[in-house]
């Protein structure tokens, strides 16, 4: 059996959180009910399964990353901004007596 992306199957994006999880689910039950479409029913509600525990949902996150590639890559793609204090705080405690 071939394993697929739980977020394909929901169609829902990377960083969906829980309430686009859920509304997603919810869509796809309504379009593959159990009574008359079991098969894609099982697919959407094995994926909801997978995707609505945060910890599983972060351990299937890192077990589909292409493992050549550096885990910063799982971000969402921005850089982290630095914050500059200024040299205040390392001129204050240059400027500290020795005790």
């Amino acid at each position: 059996m071939e394993h697929e992306d739980p977020r394909q199957v929901l169609e829902i994006e990377a960083e969906a959180g829980d309430e686009e999880i859920r509304a997603a689910y919810l869509r796809k039950v309504k379009q593959y009910p159990p009574d008359r479409s079991p098969r894609e029913f099982e697919r959407v509600r094995d994926a909801y399964d997978m995707l609505r525990d945060p910890r599983q949902r972060t351990r299937q996150l890192l077990l589909a990353a292409d493992p050549k590639q550096p885990l910063a890559s799982l971000l969402d793609g921005g850089k982290p901004q630095r914050q500059f204090t200024g040299a205040d705080a390392w001129l204050a405690v240059t400027r500290e007596k020795k005790t």
